[in-house]
């Protein structure tokens, strides 16, 4: 199932696509369903995919710290969705959670066919950077 256009609308990752993009990224998201208690991604294992959360909770921890509470329109794996690296954190469902999710190897097609879409999100990952530098000084 797509990811809402209006949801991917509310993700500082997406705000500088326009309809049709937006139109074409939504069909590539599919659908996930976590259980309250599941464990969505593991710190230090594989990441491949980038979510959005459509409803729910997840905790976020950092080495065993719980750093935050995502809900509905946050999104998490957006540095895997680039590099495919090790996730640096755990996210566990506190409530029974729906994501729409993207893999790598959908969304890389999805870029280079549509080179638009990448300058809007190369400024929008620099600033999550700045963002998280400017918390480390």
């Amino acid at each position: 199932m797509a990811a809402p256009k209006d949801l991917l609308r509310r993700v500082p990752l997406f705000q500088g696509l326009d309809e049709k993009h937006l139109d074409t990224l939504s069909r590539t998201f599919t659908d996930r369903t976590f259980s309250a208690g599941t464990e969505i991604t593991h710190e230090g294992g594989g990441g491949v995919g980038f979510f959005v959360i459509g409803d729910g909770e997840a905790v976020v921890t950092v080495h065993g710290e719980e750093r935050a509470t995502l809900g509905a329109g946050q999104y998490f794996g957006e540095v895997a969705l680039i590099d495919e690296g090790p996730r640096s954190a755990t996210i566990v469902a506190k409530t029974d959670v729906t994501c729409y999710g993207l893999t790598p190897w959908q969304f890389r097609p999805l870029v280079e066919e549509n080179a638009t879409i990448a300058w809007p999100l190369l400024q929008a990952l620099a600033k999550r950077l700045r963002e998280v530098e400017a918390r480390q000084i």
